[in-house]
């Protein structure tokens, strides 16, 4: 059974700081492409941050510079550190794990909140 667990949301001021966690279990992490996902109330979820299984990342224009995404394949995790918080950040973020090898094999946590307000 393939579960993804995030950790690490929460209430923040702009300005602030978050790590997110999601620990991975009942796959095959290291052939995995990683992402952070997130949706905001009334909008559609979007990528925010993708590592492949090699290592490459990727960042959606408006978390770059302040977000950075990581892998730990002896541990199964995937983070996400956010500096720099802003109130527009505010979502639920989701990971997903895809399959490097079959696209079809595409699984979402159950996401984490975080809202950035003073």
């Amino acid at each position: 059974q393939v579960q993804l667990v995030e950790s690490g949301g929460g209430l923040v001021q702009p300005g602030g700081s978050l790590r997110l966690s999601c620990a991975a279990s009942g796959i095959i992490f290291s052939i995995y492409h990683m992402s952070w996902y997130r949706q905001a109330p009334g909008k559609q979820r979007e990528l925010v941050a993708a590592i492949t299984r090699g290592g490459s990342t990727n960042y959606v224009d408006s978390v770059k510079g302040r977000f950075t995404i990581s892998r730990d394949n002896a541990q199964n995790t995937v983070s996400l550190q956010m500096n720099s918080l802003k109130p527009e950040d505010t979502a639920v973020y989701y990971c997903n794990a895809r399959s490097a090898f079959d696209g079809s094999r595409n699984y979402w946590g159950q996401g984490t909140q975080v809202t950035i307000s003073s």
